[in-house]
């Protein structure tokens, strides 16, 4: 697809809007098309699930109604762990996930998604936009007959619920974690027991002392799920998602047979989602975190001795499967560059800025 400007998209968004809407409704050339949604997310994670709202929304209003898309949640239509085997079959046009969910098939679909000491939200956004992302991706997608596009992002994730706290490397040897994909692989060298658990189940595995820690996204998301009430310590930083981006997946063969002014319209609802998702964490993970404090959650960070060597397992694991997987190092290596230059700008900038400001509000 001919590459566009976010002002280009958002300009096409306006002119459907107060123009085209009427025209399209009314030209026999822009036929009435329903598509489904299959979400991996439930629908009471509203920050989430809404992304996929504001999605089939937008599309709707953008087209006069003449394209819609219906969205199901997590085990409506298919599991949340198969959307994309949902749209790489055809079983629904459009699904909402994220990509390191799907690890386990090629570790190099973490990239869409989220990787240890990866990239921030903004960090990732242009990344995709305008640093090569896009084109890396939708390459690596084509194999799979999907088309992929942005769909939210939670900002940087916290680094999970603790029944006891985690001083040292030590301490991680022989704790049993909800936590899959690549940090799952990272913090097993480091002698932790990952487990996969869906996150209906974390709860109750929390609660029973199945598993011994869990993470999940952040305070807005966790406070819901509850885990407070049987893990107290709260870690951060979730350094496996310093920005954890979601994604729009849309079946090749369907994206191709929409009009032009269809796909625009999809296009632009894919960045309002976007950009509307991480906002509203944002927004609403601070209130939420002065919740969890109330409730006597005892908020701690990793150790610089933990971070420490989780960076180093990461680069190892990192390394290595890029010696093995053709299709991981050809994303990689570009990436890591664009990393690297990121976060000297992040440095002499907005992280040297934000710094200053938490500790003058301090005084």
């Amino acid at each position: 697809m001919e590459r566009r400007s976010f002002i280009k998209k958002a300009a096409v968004g306006a002119a459907a809007g107060a123009v085209a809407a009427p025209a399209l409704a009314q030209s026999p050339s822009h036929p009435t098309i329903t598509w489904r949604l299959a979400s991996s997310f439930p629908k009471s994670l509203d920050t989430i699930f809404g992304a996929a709202d504001i999605l089939t929304k937008r599309v709707s209003e953008l087209t006069g109604g003449k394209f819609t898309i219906r969205s199901f949640a997590a085990g409506e239509i298919v599991p949340g762990l198969q959307v994309l085997d949902a749209v790489q079959a055809g079983t629904v046009e459009i699904g909402h996930s994220a990509s390191y969910y799907y690890f386990g098939k090629d570790a190099t679909f973490a990239f869409d998604c989220a990787v240890p000491f990866g990239l921030t939200s903004r960090q990732h956004t242009a990344w995709y936009q305008e640093g090569g992302g896009r084109e890396l991706t939708r390459n690596f997608f084509k194999g799979y007959g999907i088309v992929n596009f942005l769909g939210g992002n939670s900002g940087t994730q916290m680094g999970g619920w603790f029944r006891k706290e985690i001083k040292s490397v030590e301490d991680l040897k022989g704790t049993k974690m909800r936590v899959g994909g690549f940090a799952g692989k990272v913090l097993e060298r480091l002698g932790l027991v990952p487990q996969q658990l869906a996150g209906g189940d974390i709860y109750p595995a929390l609660e029973k002392g199945t598993i011994d820690a869990a993470e999940w996204v952040g305070p807005y998301d966790d406070e819901k799920l509850g885990f407070y009430k049987v893990a107290p310590y709260y870690y951060a930083p979730g350094w496996w998602e310093a920005g954890a981006s979601f994604s729009f997946y849309v079946n090749m063969k369907e994206w191709e047979k929409l009009p032009k002014e269809y796909q625009a319209a999809l296009e632009c609802a894919t960045y309002e989602a976007h950009i509307g998702m991480q906002a509203e964490y944002d927004a609403k993970n601070p209130a939420a975190l002065a919740r969890l404090l109330k409730n006597g959650v005892k908020l701690r960070t990793f150790s610089k001795e933990i971070m420490d060597a989780c960076y180093k397992a990461a680069q190892d694991v990192m390394n290595e499967e890029a010696a093995k997987n053709a299709k991981f190092k050809t994303i990689y290596e570009p990436w890591k560059r664009f990393r690297q230059d990121q976060n000297m700008w992040a440095s002499v900038s907005e992280a040297a800025m934000v710094e200053y400001m938490i500790k003058a509000g301090r005084k």
